[in-house]
């Protein structure tokens, strides 16, 4: 694991065990794993893209069991997931606004020439990288969805 990003992670944990937060190391630790279960699986050192994107497939996880876990009442264990959201959320980048994920998507619509729902795969491709942890890439899927005639 190396890259400017897990190093953080790194540091983060650290903190965390001299600071006693037993909590957000949890949470921390989690995320280690998830990065070393990766470069284990692929036999790759993640840079920070990659890194990002295992952190926000982790982010995804999580707020699909928190959805859940609401329709099911279960409070409590919502409460546990917004709590380790946060804790991944502060080494995301920072997000981007609905104004600025809109006027992404129209450039990007604009860029590949996409005429049609069927050249939603275009569209996506160019935003993927440049959105990657600073939005919910299933809100811009219907963003683009919207913005193209079916």
């Amino acid at each position: 694991m190396s890259g400017l990003l897990t190093d953080r992670i790194k540091d983060d944990m650290k903190a965390s065990m001299k600071g006693g937060n037993k909590s957000r190391l949890l949470v921390i630790r989690l995320m280690l794993a998830a990065i070393k279960q990766v470069e284990v699986d692929e036999r790759i050192t993640l840079d920070d893209e990659r890194t990002l994107q295992v952190l926000d497939k982790m982010m995804k996880q999580r707020r699909e069991s928190i959805r859940q876990f609401s329709d099911a009442g279960r409070i409590d264990l919502v409460q546990i997931e917004e709590a380790e959201v946060l804790v991944i959320q502060d080494f995301m980048p920072q997000r981007l606004t609905e104004a600025e994920i809109d006027g992404m998507v129209n450039v990007a619509v604009t860029e590949s020439g996409a005429e049609s729902v069927k050249d939603m795969g275009k569209v996506m491709a160019l935003l993927k990288g440049k959105m990657q942890g600073r939005a919910d890439m299933s809100s811009v899927s219907a963003k683009i969805k919207a913005a193209l005639p079916n």
